[in-house]
């Protein structure tokens, strides 16, 4: 039964390894308002493209509040994606121990 486990607990590991790596791969979009300003990251939160709106460029403060407030949001989609597929391929690979729900 242990060798079993450990089996089951090294093939999720691996699957865990692989949802990071596909995780590179999806992409997350998020912008202002109004559109001055779009961040593209991926779902392990690793920012791709930065497009700034030459209004923008024209104000320093005013540039750094669109940066906080619109990654993170982007942050926020981002790890929200990312913390699900894990989530999942980890509840997957948890053996079923009567008494012990880790996911409900």
């Amino acid at each position: 039964m242990f060798g079993d486990m450990m089996g089951k607990l090294k093939e999720t590991q691996q699957k865990v390894e692989e949802t990071k790596e596909r995780l590179n791969t999806i992409v997350v979009d998020e912008e202002s308002s109004d559109g001055l300003l779009k961040i593209t990251l991926t779902a392990n939160r690793e920012v791709k493209k930065v497009t700034i709106s030459d209004q923008l460029l024209e104000d320093k403060e005013q540039l750094e509040d669109y940066l906080i407030i619109t990654l993170n949001k982007a942050i926020a989609k981002a790890t929200q994606i990312n913390e699900t597929e894990l989530a999942a391929v980890a509840k997957e690979g948890i053996p079923n121990i009567p008494g012990l729900d880790l996911f409900k």
